[in-house]
């Protein structure tokens, strides 16, 4: 892949990305689903968010709803799934927001990275972390760095043996470090998350929640 000499150059992180598969980005078409679902899943395991997102779907017939059926469904309803009253609330504000400003695709490429997250964390329930992982997953953006994440603070603690007690000085080092890895630190934070087999966590709801 064309992200790895680049990122090889760092002898730490080579380590990890020598005796791995390369990963490949992808890029999501329906941004409202893609954020209504990491809503969803927030604070929860894989397993249980994949239940959980499915149970939304059966709602709709199988299918991903307009943002005008998802506001239209009573809120008891998504409650009934296993959602909270607050991730109700936020996944509608999602689809509110898709109909009054819009965050197709489309619209969203032209963007960059810094853009979107001021585009998009206005809508209450989603902050910047949710909107990294967007940027990951979603809009397939080749170099974020989740500076907020606890599976990518946890991996680079062991692997630059960092210490995170004063919190200024280990953000400090995290994106001083981060730094090297330009303009690829996305693939860097996969293969951190796939060296601890971690799915992306954010380490702070209150980061995250506005």
């Amino acid at each position: 892949m064309h992200y790895i000499p680049h990122l090889l150059k760092d002898k730490k992180l080579g380590r990890l990305i020598e005796n791995s598969k390369p990963h490949k980005l992808k890029k999501r078409k329906n941004i409202c689903i893609y954020l209504c679902a990491s809503i969803m899943s927030q604070q929860l395991s894989v397993k249980v968010a994949d239940v959980i997102y499915r149970r939304f779907l059966d709602l709709f017939g199988g299918k991903e709803p307009t943002p005008h059926q998802i506001l239209d469904i009573p809120a008891a309803t998504l409650r009934a799934i296993g959602l909270s009253n607050a991730k109700v609330s936020y996944v509608k504000n999602v689809a509110q927001f898709e109909i009054e400003q819009g965050m197709h695709a489309g619209k969203l490429y032209k963007m960059d990275d810094e853009e979107i997250i001021a585009y998009l964390t206005p809508i209450k329930g989603v902050g910047r972390w949710t909107v990294e992982m967007l940027l990951m997953f979603a809009l397939g953006r080749e170099d974020v760095f989740a500076a907020d994440d606890l599976g990518i603070q946890n991996a680079m603690i062991g692997l630059y043996k960092l210490d995170r007690a004063d919190k200024k000085k280990f953000r400090e080092q995290l994106l001083r470090i981060s730094e090297k890895w330009r303009p690829y630190r996305t693939y860097a934070c996969l293969h951190l998350w796939r060296s601890k087999d971690n799915a992306p966590l954010k380490a702070s709801k209150k980061k995250q929640i506005k």
